[in-house]
C-alpha cells in the first residue's frame, strides 16, 4: 500500500474507531473500584451521584445542575442484565443505553415507559435463550453497554427525595433475578486515574487499532458500516484479528492519528445550526448512522449525548448580534410570553467559562431554571439578566452571574421537548437571542 493512500484511510479509520475505543477507556476508569464510589461503580452496578458539582469541579467539562446522574456500564458477554426501576411519582427521569458505539439502543423513562415501576432485562447481542415472563427485553447490538441515568433535581433542598429514587434503580444479573442479591466488589485492576481522552492522545496509531480490532470483535458494528470495515481491511485492522502493519504503513497510520484527532477538534467542529447566536444540534445524536465526525466529535466531546426526543442542548457563544459575550457587559435574555422553551419536563440556561467549567459568584447561581421561582413581566413575558453586577434586588432572582472579565457561553437544557409545533425539533420554534443591555 502506497504511504498517502494508508494516510488518507488512516484518518477515516481514527475517526470512525473513537467511540469504540473511548468507550472502553471510559468503562476501564469508571469501573475500576472495589465499591460505588462517586461516577464509578464495579461493572453491571450503577454509581450514584449524591449532589451537584460546585464551581471547583473541573472533572467533565460542561457540567449540569439540573439532575443527579446514576450510571453503570455493563457486560453483557455472559448474560443480561435485569434493570429495576421505582415508582417516580410524577418526577422526570430518563435512563438511556448506550452501545458499545455509543447509539442510544434504548431509553426508559417518562417520556417513553412513564413514571411507575417497571422491570426490564437487557440482553446482548448472543444471547438467544427463553426470558422470564413479565420482564421487558432491550437488546443491546453490543455485549458493552452504558447507562447514563438522569433525575430531575429541583436544588439541593431535593436531593434527599432523589437519592432515595437513585437507590430503587437496581442491575441484577439474569441468574440471580428474583433472589436475594448482593453485587460482589470489583477490582482494582490499576492506579491509573488518567482522563479517559488524555489516555487515548498518548496512544500510538499501532496500539489504537490494536484495540480497536479486538472490541469490534465482540462489539460487531453495524451493516451499514461495511464499505468502512473495507477500508479498515486494507489497512490491516479486522476484527479480532492481530495488528501488524509493515513498517511504512504503521508510519502513515502514526501520522494520520494525529491529524484525525486535529481533523475532529472542538474548535474546527461546532456543528449544529446556528439561530440567533445558538448552535443547535443536529437531529441524528446518539443515532448517528454513518456520521462518523460528529459521532467522534461527540465522543471526544459531549460523550453520552441524548437522544434529541429525550433533552436538546443548544449552546451559544454568540449574542443576539453575533458578537462574543463579553462579561464587562450586561445581557437580557427576553421570551415572549407563551414562548419560553416548548417541553414535558423542564428547561435550564447555564452559564460557563472560557474553560467550559462553572464560574464562581456570590450567589453559587450556575443556572436558571424553569422549577425557580422566576419574576415575570406584567405580560407574561420573561427576561433573565445575564451579567456580572446584580441586577438589584427586584430582578436578582433571574440573575445569572457571570464572570468580572473575560469570555463566556451558555448552554440551554431542554428536557423532552415537544415533539409537535411549536417545537426546537423541527425548527418551528427558536432560542431568543441574548442582546445588550442599556
Amino acid at each position: 500500500m502506497m504511504q498517502d493512500q494508508a494516510l488518507e484511510i488512516g484518518v477515516e479509520a481514527v475517526i470512525y474507531g473513537l467511540p469504540l475505543v473511548m468507550m472502553e477507556l471510559t468503562m476501564q476508569n469508571a469501573t475500576n473500584v472495589e465499591v460505588p464510589s462517586g461516577m464509578a461503580a464495579p461493572v453491571n452496578q450503577f454509581a450514584h451521584v449524591p449532589a451537584f458539582p460546585g464551581a471547583t469541579f473541573k472533572q467533565v467539562v460542561r457540567a449540569n445542575v439540573d439532575t443527579l446522574y446514576s450510571s453503570a456500564f455493563l457486560d453483557l458477554a455472559n448474560e443480561p442484565i435485569v434493570l429495576s426501576v421505582p415508582d417516580t411519582h410524577g418526577r422526570y427521569y430518563l435512563l438511556p443505553m448506550f452501545d458499545a458505539w455509543t447509539n442510544v439502543f434504548a431509553s426508559p423513562g417518562t417520556r417513553t415507559t412513564g413514571n411507575g415501576a417497571r422491570d426490564f432485562v437487557i440482553v446482548g447481542p448472543d444471547w438467544n435463550q427463553p426470558l422470564p415472563a413479565g420482564l421487558e427485553p432491550l437488546r443491546s447490538p453490543t455485549n458493552i453497554a452504558w447507562i447514563l441515568g438522569r433525575t430531575q433535581t429541583n436544588g439541593p433542598d431535593d436531593y434527599a427525595a432523589v437519592r432515595e429514587l437513585q437507590q430503587g434503580y437496581r442491575l441484577v444479573p439474569l441468574s440471580a433475578s428474583g433472589a436475594p442479591y448482593t453485587p460482589p466488589h470489583g477490582r482494582v485492576a490499576s492506579s491509573d486515574r488518567t482522563p479517559p481522552v488524555d489516555r487515548l492522545k498518548a496512544m500510538t496509531a499501532t496500539s489504537y487499532f490494536a484495540a480497536l480490532a479486538r472490541l469490534m470483535a465482540t462489539n460487531p458494528p453495524p451493516a451499514a458500516d461495511a464499505p468502512m470495515l473495507a477500508k479498515l481491511a486494507a489497512i490491516g485492522v479486522v476484527p479480532g484479528a492481530p495488528f501488524a502493519p509493515p513498517p511504512e504503513v504503521a508510519a502513515a497510520l502514526d501520522r494520520a492519528f494525529v491529524a484525525a484527532l486535529q481533523k475532529i477538534a472542538p474548535s474546527k467542529n461546532l456543528r449544529g445550526n446556528l439561530v440567533h447566536g445558538w448552535t443547535i444540534p443536529g437531529a441524528n445524536l446518539a443515532a448517528f448512522g454513518t456520521d462518523y465526525v460528529t459521532r467522534g466529535l461527540i465522543a471526544m466531546i459531549a460523550f453520552g449525548a441524548n437522544l434529541p426526543a429525550d433533552a436538546v442542548y443548544p449552546t451559544s457563544f454568540l449574542d443576539a448580534d453575533g458578537h462574543p459575550f463579553d462579561a464587562a457587559k450586561r445581557y437580557v435574555l427576553h421570551f415572549a410570553a407563551g414562548e419560553t422553551p416548548p417541553v414535558h419536563a423542564f428547561w435550564s440556561i447555564t452559564l460557563y467559562g472560557p474553560d467550559s467549567f462553572f464560574v464562581a459568584n456570590p450567589i453559587d447561581r450556575f443556572a436558571i431554571s424553569s422549577w425557580m421561582p422566576l419574576h415575570r413581566n406584567a405580560d407574561g413575558s420573561l427576561d433573565l439578566y445575564i451579567q456580572h453586577e446584580s441586577p438589584g434586588p427586584q430582578l436578582e432572582g433571574n440573575w445569572l452571574p457571570a464572570p468580572a472579565s473575560g469570555s463566556f457561553n451558555l448552554t440551554m437544557r431542554m428536557y423532552w421537548p415537544n415533539a409537535t409545533s411549536p417545537s426546537i425539533l423541527d425548527g418551528s420554534w427558536q432560542p431568543p437571542g441574548a442582546a445588550l443591555r442599556p
